[in-house]
């Protein structure tokens, strides 16, 4: 309803109208019984006639009533008069923030300011489960004496859309279009604001006010905003699929002012900065510890010497205060916690994927972790926690899982299919034990000088001096068998994470010497105990819990306790970014637990990118219909997954399987392109099944093992399917099933290294697979299905082969040693054959090209990429956004945990 100035509502005298929007119009009023100045939202009429959209705001309202902030406007009451339903709100004398703009870019100090407040009235409000949900300038005022108010917080949350309309208004709020709701006219300054999971209509929380944030900070130092377009279409456009202009940032801009904004703009949630408490750390490392409020201009426009000053002395401030925390006697010690950033120019990874893998020594002093630079090299770090810089390890590129020794004095690693161990003061790695089954997955040091580390399914006990691994034949499970392993005081009890058994995902224990497993919880990650407690860590659906454990029966006692959030624990089954010290000290990398979302990019032979298929996803093997029309696609959920089927020309998406936690994979095509055959793991058993590609029939098993067994390739007569299977001595072997007849299996190779990814040739009469006989991954083939003489495709590392149609080319991926987890750079080589007969003619490998997939995640035994059937364009699974070190959200470390847990 429209109001005049001397207008009443209630006790309200109306003042002028202050502004309009797709949420009601605002207006000055006068509260004649108090005495104030107050600001009236008056509720549109299509909001105020529905008596449950105005019951659940007037809940919302209550809840808003409690969040008292410095820079949060209050909500002072939710009233009617008139018939009219009005909010009452605290009235704000200053200049918005939108209007601020207008007038040009925001100096740097001034904007850092302005934003550290902004963090902190967020902050507040998400710790009381309040997301905004609809952050823009215009909703960010600036008072005359330099403070900024955050105004309409939860008016988003507090509404809902009608039924059928094509996105929720509780997902974006005031975007008014008649496509996309019932009212009228177009906000394009909400559209600009928009995450991307806001875009696509799917529930806003935290990490959407978090982009917010990151949009209304580019703005602020630019003057323009970081996603724009002609029209609403054009603005969720540029959200959804494009980056903003970074060259647009102030060439003065310090480092730590791009890095927030990068991570703030992650498109994948998953991998946003988590929490803006973490912006607000990194803010006022980079202000005054004493400026709470944004200077005035003439300040701003000063000499910034200062801010280089304060922001060391802040750090000194820091390391002193560790440094001094850690000699004080543990019954003193309050909880404190300090985040590590990825060292400059770098991202944490883990096993090729972009996940922290924080390790704490024994000693609470040091914290170890990998981290990956633009070139794609992996190096392990370390930083004492009481320093303000990590100092990377020379020799270990490649490093993954570290681990350290009990007198903190060495750690462990796995690179380039080997144990290794290097000292922390200095020197070369050392190998422990070499040509190890692949994957590897984590290691623990025992009391006694021994190792137990995870390889090829299995568990092996090494020397920590060196010498030959000996398999624990009882510690295994059904798929990747034990993993990530760590010892339990006695020094002859482990607890590792076992995958895909009857009972589940979880944790186990087992004795070294031959007892077990047990059986201990179900977990998303392995267990960690923590002898100052007696509680046992593990990770469950983002949270990490701490449980009392009784060391003698291997049982848990009373109830779980969450102890931190978002803490990164699905990026690798069963993976734990979480330690503990000896002295009380935690250390979690935080995340979403999965990798970035993937888009399936096509490139033809020079890399250049030619087209797209499909919605961005986390594939991990995709397979081309022989016509090439069509794609299927297995998507991983960080335990389980289902295979897709993608329309290349109508660009249609379908399912295919249909219940993730049975592990559905490693889809490949029949030779006339109406079945799919898969690997399903269900009930600890693992399978080929297959299936018509059209969904008109029931899948019907072919085989099962106890192992897992997934297939590769289809042979172009349709008798084979060829697939791999592996057990703890040899983790993939070849083998090809038949289709007709008692359907036995026929193996095609069998030794004792890791041999997969086979593909039978256009012709039927040889196979192309990758191996690592020689020490790392090679690709060979042979005749198929059995036949003497065996050739060398790729001459300096390989994996993932495929053959061109005509048979007379083979491409792969080259590797970097054998990792056995990815690729290093992508880059795409290919090979000339040339068959006679029984002759085989090998050409010298040469690249085509690097396919940009630098983000590569570990893929197991699924195909990475795909080609099309004339050979000349790639289907390549890339992350959305190249650039590296966007997408790394801190490790945190937390001194004295335990001492929380009362609390």
């Amino acid at each position: 309803m429209a109001l005049r100035a001397s207008d009443r509502l209630g006790v309200y005298e109306i003042g002028s109208l202050l502004g309009a929007g797709g949420m009601g119009e605002v207006y000055r009023a006068r509260d004649t019984t108090l005495g104030r100045d107050v600001a009236l939202k008056i509720l549109p009429a299509s909001f105020t006639n529905d008596p449950e959209r105005v019951a659940r705001f007037r809940r919302e309202a209550q809840v808003l009533a409690s969040l008292n902030h410095p820079h949060v406007a209050q909500i002072h009451g939710l009233e009617e008069a008139n018939s009219t339903q009005f909010l009452v709100l605290e009235l704000v004398d200053g200049e918005s923030l939108d209007k601020r703009i207008a007038g040009g870019p925001i100096p740097i100090d001034e904007a850092l300011g302005i934003a550290k407040q902004i963090a902190e009235a967020l902050e507040a409000a998400h710790e009381k489960g309040i997301i905004h949900r609809d952050l823009k300038p215009a909703n960010i005022a600036l008072t005359k004496d330099g403070q900024v108010k955050v105004l309409d917080f939860g008016l988003a949350k507090a509404t809902d859309s009608t039924a059928g309309t094509a996105l929720e208004v509780t997902n974006s709020p005031t975007i008014t279009t008649p496509a996309m709701m019932t009212g009228v006219g177009v906000i394009l300054g909400t559209a600009a604001y928009m995450s991307p999971e806001q875009a696509k209509g799917r529930l806003a929380d935290k990490r959407s006010d978090v982009w917010a944030f990151g949009c209304i900070l580019f703005e602020m130092v630019t003057g323009r905003r970081a996603f724009d377009g002609d029209d609403m279409s054009d603005v969720l456009a540029t959200v959804l699929k494009t980056d903003p202009d970074w060259n647009a940032l102030p060439v003065d801009a310090p480092s730590t002012l791009r890095t927030i904004i990068r991570r703030c703009l992650a498109k994948d949630r998953q991998v946003r900065i988590p929490d803006l408490s973490v912006v607000r750390f990194i803010l006022n490392e980079q202000l005054s510890a004493t400026d709470t409020a944004a200077p005035p201009a003439h300040v701003a426009q000063a000499s910034r010497r200062w801010k280089w000053m304060a922001t060391a002395a802040c750090g000194v401030a820091v390391a002193t205060l560790v440094g001094a925390y850690l000699m004080r006697p543990t019954a003193s010690l309050a909880v404190a916690r300090f985040f590590v950033l990825a060292p400059d120019k770098t991202v944490f990874i883990a096993a090729q994927r972009p996940v922290a893998s924080a390790a704490i020594s024994p000693d609470g002093r040091m914290l170890a972790f990998t981290a990956r630079d633009t070139a794609g090299r992996t190096l392990l770090w370390v930083r004492r926690i009481d320093a303000l810089m990590a100092q990377p390890l020379n020799g270990t590129d490649g490093a993954a899982f570290p681990f350290w020794s009990l007198d903190s004095r060495s750690i462990g690693f796995v690179a380039a299919a080997k144990l290794m161990k290097i000292a922390v003061a200095g020197g070369p790695p050392m190998a422990i034990a070499t040509r190890i089954p692949i994957p590897s997955r984590g290691g623990t040091w025992s009391r006694d000088g021994s190792i137990v580390f995870s390889a090829g399914g299995g568990m092996f006990q090494v020397s920590a001096a060196g010498g030959e691994p000996t398999p624990l034949p009882n510690v295994r499970g059904s798929f990747q068998g034990g993993t990530y392993p760590s010892f339990l005081p006695d020094g002859r009890h482990l607890l590792y994470y076992q995958a895909g058994s009857a009972q589940g995902s979880g944790i186990v224990v087992a004795s070294i010497d031959g007892g077990g497993p047990t059986r201990v919880v179900a977990a998303d990650s392995t267990g960690i105990y923590d002898a100052r407690t007696g509680r046992l860590l593990f990770a469950r659906q983002g949270t990490l819990m701490a449980q009392a454990f009784n060391v003698k029966t291997f049982t848990l006692e009373n109830e779980p306790v969450p102890i931190a959030e978002r803490v990164e624990a699905g990026g690798l089954s069963g993976f734990p970014s979480f330690s503990v010290s000896d002295t009380g000290v935690l250390a979690y990398g935080t995340g979403g637990g999965t990798a970035s979302a993937l888009q399936l990019v096509w490139i033809d032979r020079q890399g250049k990118a030619v087209g797209t298929v499909g919605p961005p996803g986390n594939y991990r093997g995709i397979d081309i219909s022989p016509d090439g029309g069509r794609v299927a696609a297995y998507q991983y959920d960080g335990q389980g997954g289902d295979i897709w089927i993608m329309d290349v020309l109508r660009g249609a998406t379908s399912r295919f399987t249909f219940d993730a936690s049975q592990l559905n994979s490693s889809p490949v095509w029949s030779p006339d392109g109406t079945q799919i055959a898969y690997g399903s793991l269900r009930a600890g058993k693992w399978a080929i099944y297959r299936k018509a590609s059209n969904g008109a029939r029931d899948e019907e098993r072919l085989f099962e093992l106890d192992v897992p067994v997934l297939p590769d390739s289809w042979s172009s007569d349709g008798r084979f399917i060829v697939f791999s299977s592996g057990d703890v001595r040899a983790y993939a072997d070849l083998w090809a099933l038949p289709l007709t007849g008692d359907r036995k299996p026929v193996p095609i190779l069998r030794a004792p290294f890791q041999e997969s990814h086979a593909q039978v040739s256009p012709d039927a009469k040889w196979v192309a697979y990758q191996s690592n006989e020689t020490g790392r991954m090679e690709i060979y083939a042979r005749p198929f299905p059995s036949g003497a003489g065996k050739w060398q495709l790729s001459t300096n590392g390989g994996s993932w082969p495929r053959w061109r149609r005509d048979s007379r080319e083979v491409f792969y991926m080259a590797t970097s040693g054998i990792s056995g987890t990815g690729i290093s750079g992508g880059k795409l080589m290919s090979v000339d054959v040339n068959i006679k007969g029984s002759t085989f003619e090998v050409g010298s490998p040469h690249e085509l090209c690097d396919t940009g997939y630098i983000n590569l995640p570990s893929t197991g035994r699924y195909h990475t990429f795909a080609v099309s059937p004339d050979g000349q364009r790639f289907l390549i699974p890339r992350p959305q956004s190249t650039a590296v070190v966007e997408a790394s959200p801190p490790i945190v470390v937390v001194l004295n945990w335990a001492s929380g847990l009362a609390k």
